[in-house]
């Protein structure tokens, strides 16, 4: 009975062409919003927590002053020294790598060529907190980290502003007064989701950048990156306990540094983009109910010019259930094309604007699975009704149809 009634609905759609691909229409366009609008956010989502880590693997960033940016209680609040580093380190568990960062804007030189940057006094370990790689060239040796020797490691803006995309190796620079050789070249990374240029970097041992660009002691910034599956939550409250004792900060004043969670970040852009993904994914699904509401439209005029048909059938001794099954599965039959071709057209959608808007692609199956499962069920619903309409037609009547 089943077989009958799927050769009955695909004789009645092909003997309607046109009409049928109008009818699904809004099936087509309401999965294909749907499954789009959910693919681009996957890939939203995907990027900024590949951008969060690109700053570091579960980083934290402790910077005196209590806001973030240049203002007057940066300047005011007291800078850190090796000693709070070492304080850290001996008695927070779970740190991967601690190192100490001091900046600066400085004019980097090299024959015609003068590029204004920023230049990093640290260590070896911020290569680690800071997930970078080397693409070519070495680390410092500690010799040259202890000795405050010129040298220097730089990004890859840096090779292509200063050194016109050649090699930077072994290569001599002037940073403000000061010549340094160019040891090591970092891998790219690109711009971070804030618009800064990751890669317009200069390191250079510590001890070298306070005596000869600074002209003090201060550190002004903590890296510190975390091992795997530690609580940064935890890690936070115990950091900024300690911090709050080596500082002499009495429990009525406010603190008088900041730590910036790279974790906490992730994990709130994350959730942004998924609220704003599922928000949009609900507005497009509106276009699936609209889509329903039309298959029950034609379903009720197609009940309406085939009164005669229905008739005959029902006088020859065709059952209700079997009308009701024959105009059903025409209603399912419509969804479930337009759900297949909405899946066709969201994939391609997904993927011209995940190229255009230099983001991953990321096709969700489920949601394909789910997108089309739901179209399915519109048909059921919205097409009971005709359905039963037809089921319930009186033979005699239906027979003096004109």
């Amino acid at each position: 009975m089943l077989n009958n009634a799927l050769k009955l609905a695909l004789q009645q759609i092909r003997r309607n062409i046109m009409r049928s691909f109008l009818t699904t229409l809004g099936i087509i366009i309401g999965v294909a919003a749907v499954i789009t609008m959910v693919s681009l956010g996957n890939g939203a989502t995907a990027q900024v927590t590949a951008q969060v880590s690109s700053l570091g693997s579960n980083l934290m960033m402790v910077n005196r002053g209590q806001g973030f940016g240049p203002g007057r209680d940066r300047v005011t609040a007291p800078a850190f020294d090796l000693d709070d580093l070492q304080a850290v380190n001996n008695e927070i568990a779970g740190i991967k790598a601690i190192a100490p960062m001091a900046s600066s804007s400085v004019t980097l030189v090299h024959g015609n060529n003068s590029w204004s940057s920023t230049v990093r006094g640290t260590d070896n370990q911020y290569l680690i907190a800071g997930n970078w790689e080397l693409e070519s060239g070495r680390e410092f040796t500690q010799e040259e980290e202890d000795n405050g020797a010129a040298v220097c490691i730089v990004g890859q803006t840096v090779v292509e502003e200063v050194f016109d995309g050649g090699s930077a190796l072994n290569q001599k620079m002037r940073i403000n007064r000061i010549n340094c050789t160019v040891i090591g070249v970092l891998d790219g990374k690109g711009q971070t989701s804030f618009g800064s240029d990751q890669d317009d970097i200069v390191i250079m041992p510590l001890p070298t950048f306070q005596r000869r660009i600074a002209g003090n002691r201060d550190v002004a910034q903590i890296y510190i990156s975390l091992e795997d599956n530690i609580d940064s939550e935890h890690v936070e409250d115990r950091l900024t306990t300690l911090l709050r004792k080596r500082r002499n900060i009495a429990p009525n004043e406010d603190d008088n540094f900041n730590i910036f969670n790279t974790t906490e970040l992730a994990e709130t852009l994350t959730s942004t983009t998924q609220t704003m993904t599922g928000l949009l994914g609900a507005v497009a699904g509106v276009s699936l109910l609209v889509g329903g509401i039309g298959i029950m439209n034609i379903m009720l005029v197609s009940v309406t010019e085939r009164t005669r048909e229905i008739g005959i059938r029902l006088a020859i001794g065709a059952l209700e259930n079997e009308v009701l099954l024959q105009f059903l599965v025409e209603a399912v039959v419509l969804s479930s094309l337009g759900g297949i071709i909405g899946i066709l057209l969201a994939f391609l959608l997904s993927y011209g604007l995940a190229l255009l808007m230099h983001m991953p692609f990321i096709f969700d199956i489920s949601m394909s699975v789910a997108a089309f499962v739901f179209s399915a069920l519109v048909g059921v619903v919205f097409g009971y009704v005709p359905a039963r309409r037809a089921a319930q037609m009186n033979p005699i009547e239906a027979l003096r149809h004109e």
